[in-house]
């Protein structure tokens, strides 16, 4: 600049801030993030509140796992797994002369155990929507917005368990609900209801406006995986607990607690089948409820298939391999019939993506084929689930109780891509019919056919918000 200063501070312009690439990473466990309160041995932000963070030079990817090393002692290779990288976005800080240039990460951490370095005053694993409600550094939630569970990733995932992505439900609510309190604490608490609104806020109902919001983010979660009732049933008991307030204010602590909840069940599942858990047991697909099974009973062998097309089958025999000292067999869906009549194999253990309420398995395919098989070589099958994975009773229209199960077909590509008139069926999930599952065991014991159907009664009784 040239000329005479006036006294007064100038403010650089646009062309003269430096920027400045950084990583924001954000670590979930059930449901919470860590927040990281910023120490003076940082050059900037001082005493705020923030995630994961660090310099991002030459590869973003490479910074954010060399950061959460640094600044928590977790390996982001072994303890945690990258679940989403958001759009980089800028922040303009004058006062500093920087443009920052922010690029967003979520990971899942198994561990909640944090060494931090000296860049770091205090630490908790809390609420993401936390970061609404304490000073933090700019723009903080804007990089978690980026990287959040919406109903759309809710909808797409083909990776993870229904219990996994109740849970990313359950966020959902759970962050519109907090988003909307605070907007009803600020000078516009009208929100995003457009027209719906009369001149107090409220719909043509005389319902709040944010409480309809929320209602139609609960429903598209509900169409959005209708094969996977634990999505339903969690999402129901929480619209079902804020009903009867019918606020945001009453919605995001009964997420909250749909989190906790559904956290617990899941553990406890696998601690209850554990007991029944022999030496020798084969598995198939992911299900994080059995791999907590297995780690906990620790047998002498797992055969694992493969669960074709995502093979998702062999990353469990991995982590089997990893965390237990159990003989660890991984083979293909089509050998595995064969595997169990050769081998001394004492029990097939599954998961579940769907109990329905006549005892039937909705499950990864190959599901059904493994149960046969099991039956056919006098092998018991047990069904380790949750029992918010029994469906409905009476939920028509959200869940399948009849029989047009939704299988959630994948791309045919996957099996066929050739030019001949050929159909092709490639189903993501099975059903397998109750005579062929020897227990269904949940968080409360093992359930017979009168259990499932008290289950499903009760579950029916958590849709009357939506009437």
């Amino acid at each position: 600049m040239t000329g005479e200063s006036d006294g007064t501070a100038e403010v650089p312009s646009e062309a003269d801030l430096d920027e400045t690439h950084v990583v924001t990473v954000f670590l979930r466990n059930d449901g919470d993030v860590l927040l990281l309160r910023r120490s003076d041995a940082v050059g900037s932000y001082t005493g705020q509140w923030g995630a994961v963070a660090g310099h991002a030079e030459g590869d973003p990817d490479a910074a954010a796992r060399e950061e959460v090393r640094e600044e928590t002692g977790i390996d982001p290779g072994d303890e945690a797994a990258l679940v989403r990288r958001g759009d980089p976005f800028e922040v303009v800080d004058e006062d500093l002369g920087r443009r920052w240039i922010v690029h967003p990460y979520l990971f899942d951490c198994e561990v909640r155990t944090v060494e931090p370095n000296e860049e770091t005053d205090e630490f908790e694993w809390t609420a993401p929507t936390a970061i609404l409600r304490r000073e933090t550094v700019p723009d903080l939630w804007t990089s978690y917005d980026r990287v959040r569970p919406t109903v759309e990733t809710v909808a797409e995932d083909a990776e993870h368990g229904s219990a996994w992505i109740s849970l990313r439900a359950l966020e959902v609510l759970r962050d519109e609900a907090a988003l909307a309190v605070e907007r009803a604490g600020g000078d516009d608490a009208a929100g995003a209801g457009g027209d719906r609104r009369d001149a107090d806020g409220d719909d043509a109902d005389g319902r709040p406006a944010d409480w309809t919001d929320l209602v139609a983010v609960a429903r598209a979660l509900l169409d959005a995986r209708p094969s996977m009732a634990v999505v339903a049933n969690r999402v129901n008991r929480a619209m079902d607990a804020a009903s009867e307030e019918a606020t945001p204010a009453a919605l995001e602590p009964a997420a909250l607690e749909g989190i906790r909840r559904a956290s617990d069940a899941d553990s406890d599942a696998a601690a209850v089948v554990t007991d029944r858990f022999p030496d020798r047991v084969a598995t198939l697909s992911r299900s994080g409820t059995v791999a907590a099974a297995v780690e906990r009973a620790d047998p002498d062998s797992v055969l694992v298939a493969e669960s074709r097309p995502g093979r998702e089958g062999v990353d469990t025999a991995e982590r089997f391999a990893d965390r237990t000292d159990a003989a660890v067999t991984v083979t293909t869906d089509a050998a595995l019939a064969d595997r169990l009549a050769a081998t001394d194999i004492e029990a097939v253990v599954v998961g579940a993506d769907t109990i329905l309420p006549d005892g039937r398995v909705v499950n990864k395919v190959g599901t059904r084929g493994a149960a046969a098989a099991a039956a056919t070589e006098g092998i018991d099958c047990y069904v380790v689930a949750a029992s918010d994975k029994i469906a409905a009773a009476s939920a028509e229209g959200r869940t399948s109780t009849g029989p047009d199960v939704d299988r959630e077909e994948r791309d045919p590509r996957e099996v066929y891509d050739g030019d001949a008139a050929v159909g092709v069926a490639n189903p993501t999930f099975d059903v397998t019919p109750p005579d062929l599952v020897d227990a269904v065991v949940t968080e409360r014991g093992a359930l017979d056919a009168d259990e499932v159907r008290a289950v499903a009664d009760e579950h029916a009784g958590l849709t009357g918000w939506d009437e």
